[in-house]
């Protein structure tokens, strides 16, 4: 069952999505139609989970469960991929793509491939400092503390320490 992603628990488990690019208003209606489908009937063995997503910066689907009373199955996390997939046909998006690397360069949102990154860093682009997206993080309340982080804080610090 869809909830407004604000009442969504600091606890809830979250994915995020990363597009290669900015959504337009069209793309964004139509994730949003989408995705409230999809959360309204999200279930796990048949029944329905407390669920919700958002867009940040034109750019991330984050999707979110809050598994308090009941847990994310395989499956039910897998037909959430299948979403995620599809719109991904539709919006050219390259949304499952894990090889993507998001930073804040001249105050936009700026993806590179990871063969791109040193290219970057020589450039002076991406600097230890630079704010980065870290896709990996799990709850909802780490959107606040652990998913834009200074590069050197993050897995490319191994750049910057040469």
């Amino acid at each position: 069952m869809y909830l407004p992603f604000e009442e969504m628990p600091d606890s809830a488990r979250v994915w995020v999505y990363q597009g290669n690019r900015k959504f337009n208003k069209e793309e964004i209606d139509l994730i949003s139609s989408r995705l409230t489908a999809f959360c309204n009937q999200w279930n796990t063995h048949g029944n329905l989970m407390p669920t919700s997503f958002d867009i940040k910066y034109d750019q991330f689907i984050i999707l979110s469960v809050d598994e308090s009373q009941l847990g994310a199955s395989g499956c039910s996390i897998d037909s959430s991929v299948q979403t995620l997939r599809e719109l991904d046909q539709v919006l050219q998006a390259n949304l499952l793509d894990q090889g993507k690397v998001s930073f804040v360069h001249q105050d936009e949102v700026t993806i590179s491939s990871l063969g791109e990154i040193k290219e970057y860093i020589q450039s002076g682009a991406l600097t230890s400092t630079t704010k980065v997206f870290n896709p990996v993080i799990q709850k909802k309340e780490d959107l606040n503390s652990k998913w834009i982080i200074p590069a050197g804080e993050s897995w490319l610090n191994r750049y910057f320490n040469n």
